[in-house]
């Protein structure tokens, strides 16, 4: 039994896609997964389980938050080692001291080269990304909130897309890590 990480987009925010965390550990342990755990209430769920096809689990998934809750959230779906390794390629290991500044977005593919350089432009003069495979670092000392590259990453690159900031990404980490096969 492998060790995975699931990240669902656009749970718990702004009061839209309301979706209760013991919900969500019961839909996990529903579609067979094992040691569920979920942390702060945006979507981010540890989980041990047996997956032979990511886009059948997640889309057990996304029907189960679909029947009960009314509306179906994008689902990424990665292992331990990959959230792991992800961290270990971080390009801007100099905003680690200031987690809420960097954020790492998985993305659903590798998104095209000319897309990327397209987006640059939407980039402010503070704000900095880099893409390595389907990971998108950003820092954003200013802030994230006022990014218009983060509310618009998925369309700018066409591709799914869901953000957290490195506090999130480590404690999920170490969550993961903590899980028992």
């Amino acid at each position: 039994m492998q060790t995975w990480i699931a990240l669902l987009r656009g749970i718990n925010v702004g009061g839209h896609q309301r979706l209760p965390m013991q919900d969500l550990r019961t839909i996990f342990e529903t579609a067979g997964s094992r040691n569920v755990a979920t942390y702060i209430q945006s979507g981010n769920v540890v989980f041990n389980a047996d997956i032979d096809n990511l886009a059948a689990f997640g889309d057990k998934i996304g029907d189960a938050v679909e029947t009960g809750h009314g509306f179906r959230p994008d689902i990424h779906l990665l292992t331990a080692n990959t959230l792991r390794a992800a961290i270990e390629a971080n390009p801007y290991p100099e905003a680690v001291s200031e987690p809420q500044s960097l954020h790492l977005t998985i993305l659903s593919e590798a998104p095209q080269p000319g897309r990327i350089d397209s987006a640059k432009k939407a980039l402010t003069d503070t704000e900095r990304f880099t893409v390595i495979g389907e990971c998108l670092y950003m820092h954003a000392p200013d802030g994230l909130a006022r990014s218009k590259f983060a509310a618009n990453v998925a369309r700018l690159l066409d591709v799914s897309a869901t953000s957290r900031n490195w506090k999130t990404v480590t404690k999920l980490a170490a969550m993961a890590s903590q899980e028992t096969p």
